[in-house]
């Protein structure tokens, strides 16, 4: 099974043919993703990203309450 996870994008590449590299702050890490399918997104925003591109926008509050959840220790 493979999850997507929220993440603060970071930093934003220059296109380079079909591909738009970044990073974004997954909890305390950092992930190379790939903006190609999301040219408009900008530094701050919130993303889900999905075997190394980030696939759609998220709210920041959803962001950070679903990274919230998955850093509690409590089950539920």
């Amino acid at each position: 099974m493979c999850v997507a996870l929220p993440g603060r994008v970071e930093w934003i590449g220059h296109r380079a043919g079909a591909s738009i590299p970044g990073r974004i702050r997954v909890g305390k890490a950092l992930v190379e993703v790939d903006f190609i399918l999301l040219p408009e997104i900008a530094v701050g925003d919130y993303v889900v990203a999905h075997s190394g591109y980030a696939v759609a926008t998220v709210p920041e509050e959803t962001a950070t309450e679903t990274l919230g959840l998955l850093a509690s220790d409590d089950p539920g």
